[in-house]
């Protein structure tokens, strides 16, 4: 019997590298994306929805409310205004939840249909865009934006960089300005900023995100997606079999060649070729310059700008349309998708929790708030008339944003007697210091240390009672 093991040689091992098409040995625009325009109906749809949340974007700043800016995130007042609803850094939990939802919606969302979201929402990819189409206006198209960039400078070259580039500014100046101004009055941000009376902070940041802008969408541009944005490395992670992305089919393609349209699908497949006839436009019209045909990448931001490119040629062949889909990995293996499954039930189960989470917070929310500091340097004193008094700081903040009336009572002393207003008017957004004593013969006083409760009321603007009850001790001896 022959008790040694067979050995198996593994230092030479035969690593599978990617065949190079003809046009990535040749085409020097993989050093530098030139994005090749496009046509279809995914790219229009983009086009138009880029287009509403730009517009939104430039909107919503100058909205009005009550004499207001309808939403103003005014960081140096910590105060964020959303309407009617202002919140506090006492309100930091709404805002919590508000970021947690956003997460699991985005989750959800990635799980269900890939990187729609990077796609056809991200303000990275609409202003990449938007650069995009300003540099075809002013260089041409693909092929003449390479032979631009391959001539000597001449005044030609120079005055289409030139309008580019201030475009660019133009437009990442603009940006920065209705960025900045969901920070501070938008009105007054422009007014001052073109008469040079900007304040230092806000002049920097108006500066800073221009030149952020303007670097990201025209210089970066897929840099961001695919090796800067954290996204782009954890998606994946979220990702199953059943997951609609953007996908070749290479059962139907391969193998890849050129053709005449002459040449009928029998032919072709009696030699051996599928419906891709290798032209390449699917790797020209790419944001991110890969090739949707090596497979599943993390740099595909699924934008469906090769599915267009696809379905065109495919048209003005006579196939049918889908070589490159949204599809799933199921599907494509022959098998049957299953949209609802544990994972993407469990996103919709902790993000329909979330959302009622959050509005719990906000109906319950009371628009008023009162801290109670006792007088540290004296615990109590007594009066010429006998009596023990307390001296207690009341810090009354109205979250609301209108005028209100605060009633102060005492509650859990008899016969007591509360010095100071019993009656203030603290304006909307505002912290209001009032200082009261409360004061009480002692044989009225069960214990030395006994619990009290300072209540503050009024009526909000719906013309609904509001009240706050705090707690606080009345100190003797």
């Amino acid at each position: 019997m022959n008790n040694e093991i067979p050995v198996k040689d593994v230092t030479r091992v035969k690593i599978h590298q990617p065949e190079q098409g003809r046009h990535e040995q040749q085409d020097p625009s993989r050093k530098r994306i030139y994005v090749r325009a496009v046509q279809g109906p995914l790219e229009t749809f983009r086009r138009y929805f880029g287009f509403i949340f730009v517009g939104l974007f430039a909107l919503i700043p100058w909205l009005r409310y009550n004499g207001q800016q309808a939403i103003l995130l005014d960081i140096a007042e910590q105060r964020f205004s959303f309407f009617s609803l202002t919140l506090w850094p006492q309100d930091l939990t709404l805002l919590a939840w508000i970021f947690i939802i956003a997460a699991f919606a985005l989750f959800f969302v990635t799980t269900f249909a890939g990187r729609v979201w990077c796609g056809f929402m991200c303000p990275q990819t609409t202003w990449t865009y938007m650069f995009v189409w300003l540099e075809e206006k002013f260089e041409g198209g693909r092929h003449q934006r390479m032979k631009l960039d391959q001539r000597p400078l001449d005044f030609d070259k120079f005055w289409r960089k030139g309008l580019k580039h201030l475009s660019w500014l133009i437009i990442a100046l603009l940006t920065s300005l209705t960025f900045v101004g969901y920070f501070t009055p938008i009105g007054e941000l422009f007014i001052d900023f073109f008469v040079f009376e900007t304040g230092f902070w806000a002049a920097f940041s108006v500066w800073f995100f221009t030149f952020c802008t303007y670097g990201n969408a025209g210089w970066m541009r897929e840099i961001m997606c695919t090796h800067i944005c954290p996204y782009a490395r954890f998606q994946s992670v979220m990702f199953d079999k059943d997951t609609f992305t953007v996908s070749y089919d290479p059962e139907r393609g391969e193998q890849r060649g050129p053709r005449s349209r002459k040449t009928g699908r029998e032919e072709l497949k009696a030699k051996g070729l599928g419906d891709c006839i290798d032209c390449h436009l699917c790797v020209q019209v790419c944001p991110t310059g890969i090739d949707i045909r090596n497979g599943l990448q993390y740099e595909c931001i699924n934008c469906g700008a090769c599915v267009d490119a696809c379905n065109g040629v495919m048209d003005k062949m006579g196939y049918p349309s889908g070589l490159i889909r949204y599809t799933t990995e199921t599907r494509l293996g022959g098998g049957t998708t299953h949209i609802v499954r544990p994972k993407l039930v469990g996103y919709a189960v902790v993000l329909a929790a979330m959302i009622g989470f959050l509005v719990f917070e906000i109906l319950t929310r009371v628009p008023l708030q009162v801290d109670i500091i006792r007088d540290r340097n004296q615990l109590y004193r007594e009066t010429n008339d006998g009596l023990v008094e307390n001296v207690y700081t009341l810090k009354i903040l109205n979250k609301s944003q209108q005028l209100q009336r605060y009633n102060i009572s005492v509650e859990g002393l008899e016969d007591h007697r509360l010095i100071g207003n019993n009656q203030v008017q603290v304006q909307g957004g505002e912290v209001y210091v009032e200082p009261v004593s409360v004061a009480v013969d002692p044989y009225n006083l069960e214990s030395t240390m006994q619990d009290i409760t300072i209540v503050v009321e009024g009526v909000d603007d719906q013309g609904e009672s509001i009240e706050v009850r705090t707690k606080t001790r009345f100190l003797y001896r």
